[in-house]
């Protein structure tokens, strides 16, 4: 997870807060953060490839794109699935099946 997500994100991990178990990406804006799992929950999951949606998960991070077609590009040639919504939005699937949102970036005034 931590390649894939360098790929996506474009950040290295922050080195400084490095555990086994934590491993956090600042990207100016906000930190990411992945740890793992306990075993006993880590157990009940299945990771699949390709990866089953994980669409009843209560939230969905989402990466603002200056260039929205530019990044879908990059992404499709990472070969992250990306999935079209109806309403026209854009959804990734990392390799656990966690779903993140890929809009444009807003223009501050």
């Amino acid at each position: 997870m931590e390649k894939f997500y360098s790929q996506v994100l474009g950040y290295g991990p922050v080195e400084e807060s490095r555990q086994d178990t934590w491993l956090e990406f600042d990207t100016g804006l906000a930190k990411f953060s992945l740890h793992a799992i306990p075993p006993h929950i880590a157990d009940q999951i299945e990771i699949s490839d390709p990866p089953e949606l994980r669409e009843d998960t209560p939230f969905k991070l989402l990466w603002e794109a200056g260039d929205l077609e530019g990044e879908l590009g990059r992404l499709r040639v990472l070969g992250i699935p990306l999935i079209q919504r109806p309403w026209g939005g854009w959804d990734g699937v990392d390799p656990e099946g966690n779903i993140f949102g890929i809009v444009p970036a807003r223009h501050k005034p």
